[in-house]
């Protein structure tokens, strides 16, 4: 298959250039049934003689000329509408049949941008329902709300990729009202939704003027899945997600939630100073202690170097209970149930890991057997430490 992206150096189709390379050059294998054999790249500074040799044997185009909708003037918008009568028109003088992915905005229907974008994108779709119409090429017109994620450019068009860069470089921002509402699309759902439209299986859907119902025979197509936030809700998630390296703490990013999106969109946006940084060390004769991350609902992670011949340990806990992974040296890990005698042991070693539980009601130690290593481990708590409540008590092995 040969591809046409029309648009190819903006937020959206760098974002699918790179992604349909990952299949051409073989290094996606999620799509089995989808064979890239060219990808055309045309932008604005590309010429006329070009399109004309993209559009002679390429089998597939996405036009994303309207993708920036909000942003445009009303000077350059016809200039959108003839490039698509020359894409068009250019088509049908190869006699190129191949099916077209038009980008449009739901603002045409929500009124917002009126004259400065709702006109010409209407013209534009019915241009390319028209062609449809008459030469039975399967055009599939799209309908976008704010897409967001890696590559926005910030002071442009999305606010969240504005929100974005200026805390993550300490910069301030403004919420006029936290109150609004955003329908976000993330352009990895967005990414995911154009391989399967490349493969036939796009959705479908139609649109009564304030409501997208999902409909196979709809005459526009939809990307499914997108998050409606405040803009309120927004700022503070970035606000955690900036404090992290101070508090160690993660929000709830269960997978495919929005919190989840967001962060990934966040830190594209760090500068180099902050892609680092370093972490508190608790050390003493006995080696060191370091937290490494803190969740709200999946415990914490540290990491525990040993010197030579040290033990450290000798506590228990009622409910707390923790994986020890030994990741360098040599140690022996000891347990016994409180009020008994019997020890069980486990001898570990950074030669062949292994996961050992530290089970509630025992106590339980870990001792470094070299002489001459550090014994470096990776711990698990099922909860974070809390100093008030610690639920640590003293205990010999």
């Amino acid at each position: 298959m040969k591809i046409l992206v029309i648009g190819a150096k903006g937020f959206f189709g760098k974002n699918l250039v790179e992604n349909l390379k990952t299949v051409r050059d073989g290094k996606n294998r999620t799509r089995p049934d989808l064979h890239i054999e060219q990808i055309y790249e045309y932008d604005l500074d590309s010429t006329w003689e070009q399109l004309e040799q993209y559009c002679t044997d390429c089998d597939f185009v996405f036009n994303l000329t309207g993708v920036d909708c909000p942003q445009k003037t009303p000077e350059l918008e016809p200039d959108d509408f003839e490039f698509a009568c020359k894409l068009i028109e250019t088509l049908k003088k190869h006699h190129n049949t191949c099916p077209i992915m038009v980008s449009s905005s739901v603002y045409t229907l929500l009124g917002r941008y009126n004259n400065a974008c709702g006109q010409p994108e209407n013209a534009g779709e019915k241009l390319f329902f028209d062609y449809a119409q008459e030469s039975g090429v399967r055009v599939l017109v799209y309908r976008f709300p704010n897409l967001v994620g890696k590559w926005v450019r910030p002071n442009d068009n999305s606010v969240v990729g504005t929100f974005c860069h200026h805390i993550a470089n300490d910069l301030p921002i403004t919420v006029k009202d936290p109150n609004e509402e955003l329908e976000l699309l993330f352009i990895d759902d967005l990414i995911h939704e154009m391989f399967d439209a490349l493969e036939g299986k796009e959705h479908h859907c139609t649109f009564d003027g304030t409501t997208t119902v999902l409909d196979k025979n709809g005459a526009y197509c939809i990307v499914p899945t997108t998050h409606k936030v405040t803009l309120g809700y927004v700022a503070e998630c970035l606000y955690q997600f900036h404090d992290h390296p101070q508090t160690l703490l993660l929000p709830s990013i269960p997978n495919g939630s929005f919190e989840k999106k967001l962060y990934s969109m966040y830190v594209s946006y760090l500068p180099k100073s902050k892609i680092a940084f370093d972490l508190e060390m608790n050390c003493d004769d006995r080696g060191s202690f370091t937290e490494i991350l803190k969740t709200l609902d999946h415990g914490q992670f540290s990491v525990n170097i040993s010197k030579p011949g040290v033990t450290k340990g000798q506590h228990w806990h009622n409910s707390k209970w923790e994986f020890f992974v030994v990741v360098s040296g040599h140690g022996l890990i000891q347990e016994r149930k409180t009020g008994t005698d019997e020890v069980i042991e486990f001898e570990v070693s950074g030669e062949h890991l292994k996961a050992v539980y530290m089970l509630p009601g025992y106590t339980h130690n870990i001792r470094n057997l070299s002489d001459t290593e550090n014994l470096v481990t990776l711990m698990w708590a099922n909860e974070i430490f809390d100093s008030n409540h610690p639920d640590t008590f003293h205990g010999e092995v």
